[in-house]
């Protein structure tokens, strides 16, 4: 072992005097020469100091100047000497310095304002209790107070999501209660129109089905049997169609039917008593008239109502109103026909709101060709309601709605979005009417608006103040 030491320190010292000598140019050999040269001397750190670290390499770190426990000096590291990711740092340093273009200026710093969006400001740079760094307000950001800037990062945390305004139409069910009622345009009332008396009256009741053309009772009119024997004579004898056609006119004036009034006409006699056929396929209603009564005129006698088509009155609340159209399809449903429902469409919106119940009545048209649907029934009436045609439209959680007013946060790109005042039109299922403010192919904020918002509105305050109330 000590010959081995002997022998390291005795080339160690050989070397060193070889090299001090210039021994390889004395023996005729240049690269011995280079081989021993000095080693170039490392280049100066440049920059400003960013951190301090322990001198003996460890894992200890300082932003401020600090001793050791051993009350040696931290070591101050350099801007060129810390590790660096980028392009530029990659290529060496003097490449480096040429080639760096100086960043843009953006202006006066006016203060630091709080990162979590609190109302607190700093004339100087500081962290929050969170150890974030609070965010510089240049000169030139504050042009529109009201735009958010926010950084990828934070957009991504924060959980930002966008969607376009299209045309579309917006549909959406109203559901209120109805009632079923009968068309008045197909009721009928059977009356005399001269004084007469009842002979016989048709074996039907109330409730009872009949059809047009068929008997509801006989009768005979003195006034109506004159007026036929005119017109039988008229016809009989070889008097001008003129007087012909009045009495003809007499009798229908009277309520006699083209049946019984062409009779006379063929065969010159007029009946003791008279039939009185229905006017209408229908429902009976009421029934007045009996057997050997005398019938005053407008004396109500039958009552009669064809239900092949119905309505439904439907009871809708004033807000809804708006979004409720003429011609809307309407879907009714009654409880005691239960998997059965019936399609309709809005026939008339009545003129007036109820004082008491603050609804609009609404007139829906239904066919009822089998009469399953009966007066009064309970129903149950969901109206489409919505635009007509497109409009624009965006999803219902893109707006805010502070009930003063409607906003929307539109996406201006590049991490900007700017709140937007706007008119709401029709409410639909999942989409919202635009009528001002915004246009189709807008991107708008769907998703963590309210945070957005909130800094807006507290960049806005800040830009409100005089240039004293903004210094902290």
């Amino acid at each position: 072992m000590a010959a081995t030491l002997s022998l390291a320190v005795l080339l160690g010292g050989g070397g060193y005097w070889a090299g001090t000598n210039n021994l390889g140019s004395a023996l005729g050999l240049p690269g011995m020469e280079i081989a021993v040269a000095a080693p170039r001397p490392e280049q100066a750190a440049t920059g400003a100091v960013i951190y301090y670290r322990h001198p003996d390499g460890r894992p200890q770190f300082s932003a401020t100047a600090k001793n050791a426990d051993d009350g040696r000096p931290f070591v101050a590291v350099k801007e060129s000497e810390d590790v660096s990711f980028s392009a530029a740092a990659a290529k060496p340093a003097e490449k480096a310095t040429a080639t760096a273009e100086p960043e843009p200026a953006k202006g006066k710093i006016l203060y630091y304002r709080n990162p979590m969006g609190l109302a607190d400001t700093s004339k100087v740079p500081k962290k929050d209790s969170m150890g974030m760094d609070y965010i510089p307000v240049f000169a030139g950001e504050q042009s529109d107070a009201s735009t958010v800037k926010v950084s990828l990062g934070k957009l991504q945390r924060t959980g930002v999501k966008t969607a376009t305004a299209v045309l579309a139409t917006i549909g959406r069910q109203i559901r209120v209660p109805g009632t079923v009622t009968l068309d008045e345009r197909l009721v009928s009332i059977i009356s005399m129109r001269t004084d007469a008396f009842v002979d016989d009256v048709a074996k039907v009741t109330t409730g009872d089905r009949i059809s047009k053309g068929e008997n509801l009772f006989r009768f005979y009119s003195k006034e109506i049997a004159t007026a036929g024997a005119e017109y039988a004579a008229a016809g009989k004898s070889d008097e001008r169609t003129g007087q012909d056609a009045g009495s003809a006119l007499r009798l229908k004036n009277l309520g006699v039917s083209e049946e019984t009034i062409g009779s006379i006409a063929q065969t010159h006699q007029v009946p003791t008593s008279i039939s009185y056929p229905a006017p209408r396929n229908g429902v009976i209603l009421e029934r007045m008239a009996t057997t050997g009564m005398m019938a005053k005129p407008g004396d109500v006698l039958f009552r009669i109502a064809d239900i092949s088509n119905v309505w439904v009155i439907a009871d809708v609340p004033e807000y809804d109103l708006a979004s409720v159209r003429s011609g809307a399809e309407v879907t009714v449903s009654v409880r005691s026909l239960p998997g059965k429902s019936f399609k309709g469409v809005v026939d008339l919106i009545y003129p007036q709101v109820q004082e008491q119940t603050r609804t609009t009545k609404v007139r829906i048209e239904l066919p009822n060709p089998d009469g399953l649907l009966l007066a009064n029934m309970y129903a149950e009436v969901e109206i489409e309601a919505g635009a007509a045609k497109p409009v624009v439209s965006i999803p219902n959680s893109a707006v805010i709605d502070t009930g003063d007013r409607q906003v929307v946060i539109i996406d201006k790109g590049d991490g900007r979005f700017e709140p937007k005042d706007v008119k709401l039109g029709v409410h639909g299922e999942d989409r919202t009417e635009i009528t001002k403010g915004i246009n189709a192919g807008d991107h708008v904020v769907v998703s963590a608006n309210f945070l957005l918002d909130a800094e807006s509105n507290l960049n806005s305050a800040l830009s409100g103040m005089t240039a004293d109330e903004v210094k902290p």
